[in-house]
């Protein structure tokens, strides 16, 4: 990790690796924890394959939508990691522009997963703006959201 153009959050999530994964990568799962509530996902299209669509189109409490466009899975180990970027588009198309790329890894541990999300962005001013959007407060809900739903997949 590089504290100047990264941003990284771990978790132990009380729910198993493979619940997790369900969460992340099927479309309706994703869309009852991927964003803070209020926020929700209007629209969510995976296709978790490296190459395949990574798309989230978010929408505020006020109607305000959030659609960054295609971005796309640049590594998938099912149960134990994924990688996204909106740098690219499906099929590892470059799209010109990009703020993003994540990695989350999901590790057993006796109480659960491990669950680790890790933001790499491509200069300070983009780490610096994803942290003043509320980068450990989103997406430690978020991950609290996920935890949920992992749990209630589960019992």
């Amino acid at each position: 990790m590089n504290p100047d153009l990264d941003l990284e959050l771990t978790r132990i999530i009380q729910a198993r690796p493979a619940t997790l994964w369900r969460c992340w990568t099927e479309p309706e799962l994703l869309k009852h924890w991927f964003c803070p509530a209020p926020w929700r996902v209007k629209e969510a299209t995976l296709d978790p394959r490296p190459g395949g669509i990574f798309h989230c189109v978010m929408q505020g409490p006020d109607g305000t939508v959030m659609d960054e466009g295609a971005g796309c899975f640049l590594a998938v180990d099912p149960e134990r990691s994924l990688s996204f970027t909106d740098a690219m588009g499906p099929g590892h198309r470059p799209r010109g522009k990009g703020f993003m790329t994540a990695f989350i890894s999901f590790e057993p541990v006796e109480a659960g997963t491990r669950y680790h999300a890790l933001a790499k962005h491509a200069s300070p001013e983009d780490r610096k703006s994803h942290e003043e959007m509320g980068f450990f407060d989103g997406w430690g809900t978020a991950a609290e959201q996920l935890e949920q739903l992992a749990k209630s997949l589960e019992n």
